[in-house]
């Protein structure tokens, strides 16, 4: 058996060649992951079979000996974070009832070795595989494969495993894009967030903790473990996280399991309703939220959380709309930092590697939710940078994405500025296709946006393709000969304030003048709105006499039918011609002699309405309003809400120089903060223009 951790995994993963046919691909690591993680436990056990075997048999004989207390006892015997106490082991099942002795050993495990089990559904699939005559040949070839810690180390059998969730993922597609990051972004991600820290992550028996609240697989945890490990193998990192999903908490919880690490601190749930590390502080923080889901599930719990803690809580700064909770989750890290002080070893303070797409950075003007949280993070100097990333990267989307690099402890250089690294155009095309990406980011270009942000350096935009033909290499992406836009690199650092501002409302009274004119009057033989233009239009080529009915109205007296059909067939054809968006109910509404005949009414009334207050102009509304009600009450015209509306409108036209429109007249103070203005000796609220 190789100690090469991908012939390793390969040779695993051969196990897909029993399943197919009657699995579906996408169903292979749902049966691959668990048998792997069940055969590393027994090999990390098989030294303290034994002990753990006669430890379980006198505490059973403890007749008061309750659960908590009995599982220590066998966690010290087996000298390990989980036990087994069944005599039996993969070789030992056989091939008659097998399923139940499986069964039955897998429920021997400790707590939280046996929950993993639980959340892969593992019994489900035993079912199947006995049901499809695999399962005692899959226990077979499993139990052939040394896992054995002297054959394979907690950190080979933890490269291996991810290995095996990369295989997973890919032959899931868009089904685990949901719960994987690509692992080019989790590199790029990582170095981002761990770089600025070199130095100190070398010292020797350093300890830093690192948290993902969407642990998903786990890639972010094992990608910062791995890191640190390559650097110093002394250095202790202990993961935390906490995931939603089932079955993706038990590969992570699973993987973590056979890193060696604490799982107790790896957690089932929703982070932003229920968070199961509270009071929790770290070191390094990772994560990749899902893109543009709602919140309105947990939305009752977050409001409630702002509205009681505010700043004390994780939601002071403000909320975003329901819609999107990407940044949420932003402010969940930003509450689980440690404080920092440069003279005090044990405030260290805290770095964020965050993966976005652009709704964080663009949606909501000032004032707004995600206005407010932007601004928090600008005025706090919490943020480092921002890399643009090109599209097509992840497994079950193609949108532009972004990582935000956060930190309580910026260099000198840094303080209040902000690095905007443009990386859309370094990509590499796929040969082949993994759901919705189709590109990837080289180990190069990886290499110069670390480069790029670690110098801290402002660059140009400057062509790439013609960098890699000077050095003799293929260009980035090209894949035809057919031209394209340029592909460029690019990084620009501003100032924090340089991204601020807000939105001022600039209060200006609505000014009216109203007259009674021939002109303003005529525009009231028409239904304002949709119907106004093709009215206008069908006045003018038929025409009628002023006060008449309709132009096509129904002809009264023998022999004058004939005639109005004609009427409206002309008619008809005009608007089919000319006004092609009108709809079949508005022409029949235009062609409705009642239509002509209430607008032909409310123009008699607005004539004697004139013949009462004359043609002269008023420059103040707030007059001619009071006279123009009197008038109504004193004549007998009735004017219904809708008439006296378009009237009103037909005769009225904003004008400088008249008069402010008052709005209402309130009591107290003049506040014109407020929008409460002392005018002619009252404190009134104008109407806005």
């Amino acid at each position: 058996m190789t100690t090469n951790f991908s012939q390793t995994a390969a040779f695993i993963w051969s196990l897909a060649d029993l399943l197919r046919g009657d699995f579906k691909q996408s169903q292979y690591g749902r049966v691959i992951l668990p048998f792997t993680i069940l055969r590393r436990l027994e090999c990390v056990l098989e030294g303290s079979k034994d002990k753990v075997l006669a430890e379980a048999q006198r505490l059973n004989a403890l007749t008061n000996l309750e659960d908590e207390a009995r599982e220590k006892f066998l966690l010290r015997a087996a000298g390990e974070s989980f036990y087994n106490t069944s005599p039996m082991n993969l070789e030992k099942l056989g091939n008659t009832d097998i399923k139940s002795n499986l069964l039955n050993y897998v429920d021997c495990f400790s707590r939280d070795a046996r929950e993993i089990f639980e959340h892969f559904r593992f019994d489900e699939f035993v079912t199947k595989l006995n049901e499809a005559n695999l399962l005692f040949k899959i226990v077979q070839k499993v139990a052939s494969t040394d896992l054995s810690p002297q054959t394979i180390s907690n950190h080979d059998m933890g490269l291996v495993f991810e290995e095996l969730i990369r295989r997973f993922a890919e032959s899931s597609n868009e089904t685990a894009g949901e719960h994987f990051t690509p692992r080019d972004i989790v590199h790029l991600t990582t170095s981002l967030v761990f770089m600025e820290d070199d130095q100190a992550l070398r010292d020797p028996g350093i300890i830093r903790t690192i948290y993902d609240p969407t642990a998903g697989t786990g890639g972010f945890l094992s990608a910062g473990m791995e890191y640190v490990h390559e650097m110093n193998q002394g250095a202790v990192i202990s993961p935390f996280g906490q995931e939603l999903n089932p079955e993706s908490y038990a590969i992570c919880k699973g993987d973590m399991l056979i890193k060696g690490q604490d799982v107790a601190r790896i957690k089932l749930g929703n982070t932003l309703s229920d968070d199961q590390l509270p009071g929790e502080r770290f070191d390094y923080m990772l994560s990749n939220p899902p893109f543009g889901v709602d919140w309105k599930k947990v939305e009752g719990e977050i409001r409630n959380e702002q509205r009681v803690k505010g700043f004390e809580g994780r939601f002071g700064p403000g909320l975003p709309r329901v819609s999107d909770g990407s940044l949420l989750f932003l402010m969940h890290l930003l509450s689980k930092m440690r404080d920092y002080d440069p003279n005090d070893p044990d405030r260290n303070g805290s770095r964020i590697g965050i993966i976005l797409n652009g709704s964080p950075l663009f949606t909501g003007g000032a004032g707004s939710g995600e206005s407010e949280i932007r601004r928090h993070l600008l005025e706090s100097d919490l943020l480092e940078a921002i890399v643009a990333l090109p599209t097509d990267m992840f497994y079950n989307t193609g949108i532009a994405t972004y990582v935000w690099v956060l930190s309580n402890k910026k260099s000198e250089e840094r303080r209040g500025k902000v690095q905007l690294i443009n990386g859309v155009h370094l990509y590499q095309k796929m040969r082949k296709s993994l759901g919705s990406k189709r590109q990837f980011i080289g180990e190069e270009d990886i290499a110069l946006i670390t480069r790029t942000f670690g110098r801290f350096e402002a660059i140009a935009p400057y062509p790439l393709d013609e960098e890699k033909e000077k050095n003799g290499a293929p260009s980035r992406g090209r894949s035809s000969k057919k031209k394209s836009e340029p592909r460029t690199f690019a990084s620009k650092i501003f100032p924090t304030h340089a991204f601020g501002y807000r939105r001022i409302t600039i209060e200006r009274p609505l000014r009216l003048s109203v007259q009674f004119n021939e002109e303003r009057l005529s525009g009231l033989r028409f239904v304002k709105g949709a119907l106004q233009g093709a009215m206008e239009r069908v006045y003018a080529e038929f025409g009628a006499a002023p006060y008449d009915a309709a132009p096509f109205d129904a002809a009264q007296g023998a022999g004058k039918e004939a005639q109005t059909e004609r009427g409206i067939t002309e008619v008809r054809a005009l608007l089919k011609a000319e006004f092609k968006d009108l709809k079949e109910k508005q022409i029949k509404t235009l062609l409705d002699p009642q239509t002509w005949r209430a607008q032909e009414e409310l123009l008699e009334k607005a004539f004697r309405l004139r013949e009462i207050l004359g043609e002269g102009q008023f420059d103040d509304y707030n007059a001619f309003e009071k006279q123009f009600n009197a008038v109504l009450k004193d004549s007998g015209l009735k004017l219904d809400p809708k008439e006296k509306q378009q009237l009103l409108e037909a005769v009225s036209w904003a004008n400088p120089e008249a008069e402010p429109v008052v709005k209402k007249v309130l009591k107290g103070a003049p506040n014109p903060t407020c929008g409460a203005f002392a005018y002619r000796g009252r404190v009134v609220q104008f109407q806005p223009d």
